[in-house]
């Protein structure tokens, strides 16, 4: 079933930035950027070091590149530090706990010690039936840590090690609630958080088995690790494709403060794990991103670009702004007018993000803008006045080809006013003339010879209005300068229908049915 709230209305022929196609693109830019979160310092799953709360740091961190030799003697160990959990969890004499203890202790410190733990020794041993003992209700705080440890760090391994702690889950989820020692509470997220990072299969698993409310009881309190460790556990487990458990969390009592608070005063870290959050619940739920527009949390994400040069806070932050601008009209046009100070803010962050070395930061930038540009002509004035217009137009002819093509959108939607029903929009003459005078029409023409056809579409959409629009017939004498005409006429043959004939009606128009047949 959709998400409720999905609209279907379209702002104008050279972007669509709401309803639909807006929600398709959230939801691919969700993908790309938890693809962008594994590959990152900031991964979607997490080794667990040091203890919770800075506790027992005595693990001497191996470089990562382990030897042969050292890696085989690593492996044996844990075989061995398994086999001694085994005997542990059966003995009942005197001294039982502290001996399972010691035990989980030394599997805990063998699975923490390389970049790449002895997850399958571990496993082939048959550590995770014993910690699932070990999680048994009951059991003393230090036991219950130290096996939700061992799981962490299992569970951090590839696709079929996670997959192994299905048995296990139940009871990481149970000690989730809120009569459990904090720390325990704490790392059994972290477990959780990993698991959720695997994939959908275990997101759904986690799911059906009632893992969110209580990591959204987790976020609700205003500082601590705790709150840091469950915002990240969240926002890998909402990241879809499907938004109802999104949705869901939105709606959890107490969840949308929580954020708007942690947003508001959190140190970089939380605010960090808090505005992911928000990026995936923008992305794919209409549902939250109709609730979150409706508070101050648009004008929290301005300031924090405003006030962060933090590489790690600004992407996320950037990102939720543009998913929210993207995703409900109320943010345009009840949020960031013309001529109220959040609108002019809005543009100088942005235009801060376009100047910086970052590429991520520029393309996200970019795509933003191009969303604002979208709205009516007051924001493409808002846009066309400001410092933006210059940097645009240098990233368009020098940035990467993924940048020039969210410029490109920027661009040509300062150009139309936006469209009434399926009517051609129409010109706004003077941004169009300026910019083709400042030289933007051959970043355009090398966008139609590119293999991408959205950008193809693109750049034919503006020589569309340079030949359409520019006074005194010039479009098609400019178009020709630029070499215009060869870039259309790769299109001639074209196997998509909709360029072949966008680009075969332009030539036959402007430059004669006849045209280049005597070659």
């Amino acid at each position: 079933m959709a998400d409720p709230g999905i609209t279907s209305n379209r702002r104008d022929p050279i972007k669509s930035s709401v309803g639909n196609a807006a929600a398709s693109r959230r939801r691919q830019h969700a993908v790309t950027v938890g693809r962008e979160r594994r590959e990152s310092l900031m991964r979607a799953k997490r080794l667990c070091r040091v203890g919770i709360g800075g506790g027992d740091s005595e693990v001497a961190i191996d470089s990562d590149m382990l030897i042969d030799e050292e890696q085989s003697i690593l492996e044996s160990q844990t075989s061995s530090a398994v086999e001694n959990l085994k005997s542990a969890v059966a003995f009942q004499g005197k001294g039982a706990v502290k001996k399972r203890v010691g035990a989980l202790q030394e599997l805990r410190r063998l699975l923490s010690r390389s970049e790449f733990p002895p997850v399958e020794s571990a496993l082939k041993a048959g550590a995770v039936p014993m910690l699932v003992q070990c999680l048994a209700f009951g059991s003393p705080d230090e036991q219950l840590l130290e096996a939700a440890w061992c799981l962490t760090n299992i569970a951090a391994g590839n696709p079929e090690e996670t997959k192994a702690l299905l048995p296990a889950l139940p009871l990481l989820i149970a000690h989730l609630g809120e009569k459990s020692y904090p720390p325990v509470a704490e790392q059994c997220a972290w477990a959780l958080g990993n698991v959720a990072g695997e994939g959908e299969e275990l997101r759904n698993v986690l799911l059906m088995q009632g893992a969110l409310l209580p990591l959204a009881r987790m976020m609700l309190p205003s500082r601590g690790s705790t709150v840091r460790t469950a915002a990240w556990a969240l926002s890998n487990l909402i990241k879809g494709p499907d938004p109802k458990a999104a949705t869901e969390l939105i709606r959890v009592d107490g969840v949308l403060d929580a954020i708007i608070r942690h947003l508001k005063k959190a140190d970089d870290e939380l605010a960090t794990e808090v505005a992911w959050v928000v990026v995936y619940l923008s992305a794919l739920s209409n549902v939250a991103t109709s609730m979150l527009v409706k508070t101050e949390v648009l004008e929290l994400l301005v300031n924090k670009l405003a006030t962060s040069n933090n590489l790690q806070l600004m992407i996320p932050v950037l990102r939720s702004l543009g998913n929210l601008i993207a995703g409900d009209s109320h943010a345009i046009y009840a949020v960031l007018i013309p001529g109220r100070e959040i609108a002019d803010n809005a543009i100088e962050v942005l235009v801060k993000c376009l100047n910086c070395e970052n590429r991520v930061l520029k393309k996200e930038a970019a795509w933003v803008l191009s969303n604002v540009a979208a709205g009516s002509v007051e924001h493409k004035q808002l846009i066309y006045s400001s410092e933006a217009v210059p940097v645009l137009l240098r990233l368009l002819s020098a940035a990467p080809f993924d940048i020039r093509k969210e410029v490109a959108y920027v661009l040509g939607n300062l150009c139309v006013a936006p469209a009434k029903g399926d009517d051609k929009p129409s010109l706004i003459l003077e941004h169009l003339v300026s910019l083709v005078e400042k030289g933007c029409l051959p970043g355009f023409i090398d966008l139609v010879r590119s293999a991408d056809i959205e950008a193809a579409r693109l750049g034919l959409q503006f020589i569309e209005l340079v030949l359409r629009g520019m006074p005194n017939g010039e479009g098609p004498k400019l178009v020709e300068q630029e070499d215009g005409i060869e870039a259309m006429e790769r299109f001639q043959f074209h196997e998509n229908e909709d360029l072949r004939t966008m680009a075969n009606t332009l030539v036959d128009k402007y430059f004669g049915e006849d045209y280049g047949l005597d070659e």
